[in-house]
């Protein structure tokens, strides 16, 4: 259960765990005592992109990570705007570069962060100018990317089969079998 949210939103009343019977059977939620507002908890829509540029992948790093880690260009999608545009923006905006070409790779689960991820094989031009967002960037050719075994991670191999390689996870980690929500 989330703890992000401690008040309500519409009358500032602290939440409880209250146990109501919805359609599924009786759950617990985080729900508002004086008003009944619920907190949902949904699942947050991220969007992702595989970019192909000058016929590599580019990687990035954010700057936000304390590790080497680099991995997908990936944002939250907007209001008012469909994947594609929000996986447009975000590729424009934290990289500069164009997508000339879009494909959907797959959806997946990233529970740990309760988000779903919408991934993108995004073909792109343009010359790399970072965002403040991002510190780094790396191109890898397709045969030596690794994967790594979460969210993200998922797509660029699944893309990476689609193309015909094996995808190769980082030392450490076992490569995982194809997951289900492959197209």
């Amino acid at each position: 259960m989330s703890q992000d949210f401690r008040y309500c939103p519409v009358c500032a009343t602290a939440l409880a765990p209250i146990t109501l019977l919805e359609d599924g059977g009786p759950k617990e939620r985080l729900r508002c005592p004086a008003c009944a507002w619920t907190h949902w908890n949904n699942p947050t829509p991220v969007l992702a992109a595989v970019v192909e540029y000058q016929g590599q992948i580019l990687l990035a790093r954010n700057a936000a990570w304390e590790g080497k880690m680099y991995a997908l260009i990936t944002g939250f999608m907007e209001a008012g705007e469909t994947p594609q545009e929000g996986i447009t923006r975000e590729i424009q905006e934290e990289t500069n570069l164009q997508a000339l070409e879009l494909n959907l790779i797959g959806v997946y689960d990233f529970q740990r962060m309760n988000q779903l991820i919408v991934a993108y094989h995004a073909r792109c031009e343009g010359e790399v100018k970072l965002s403040p967002e991002l510190v780094d960037y790396r191109l890898f050719s397709p045969e030596k990317v690794k994967c790594w075994p979460a969210g993200t991670g998922y797509a660029l191999a699944d893309w990476l089969r689609s193309r015909g390689h094996t995808p190769q996870f980082m030392e450490g980690w076992k490569s995982p079998q194809r997951s289900d929500s492959a197209t």
